[in-house]
């Protein structure tokens, strides 16, 4: 599996994970196919659960005129998997997480989430 197709799959299963509050190992072996477990893909969800709260607190420190709880889920749900990548991950290039972010929102949010996200990602890299 390419790392965007992992990247738009690890948002599927933690925007799912967000909003049910679900076990990741069950939600993870329910929702995808065996040849869909890949490597990046479980690292990128198991990451970002394990790390949320820092996470969480590197996003709250860089929204402006935002709070965290207030985030609609698809942004909420984006920035969590780019900070994670930025924060965690040292072989992927923070240009090329921050460009993903952006396209996966502007898929699955609204004409508005590319930029916010783009924007948010941008500062927390300063």
């Amino acid at each position: 599996m390419k790392r965007h197709a992992a990247r738009e799959k690890a948002f599927q299963l933690l925007f799912q994970l967000d909003l049910l509050d679900e076990d990741v190992e069950i939600t993870i072996q329910e929702r995808l196919k065996e040849e869909e477990q890949d490597e990046f893909l479980v690292h990128l969800v198991n990451g970002v659960v394990r790390h949320k709260q820092d996470i969480d607190n590197v996003l709250a420190e860089n929204l402006e005129n935002w709070s965290l709880p207030r985030l609609p889920a698809v942004e909420k749900t984006v920035l969590r998997i780019a900070t994670f990548e930025i924060n965690f991950l040292e072989d992927v290039p923070t240009n090329v997480s921050i460009n993903e972010a952006v396209e996966i929102a502007n898929r699955y949010g609204d004409e508005k989430s590319g930029k916010f996200v783009n924007g948010v990602l941008s500062k927390i890299i300063k």
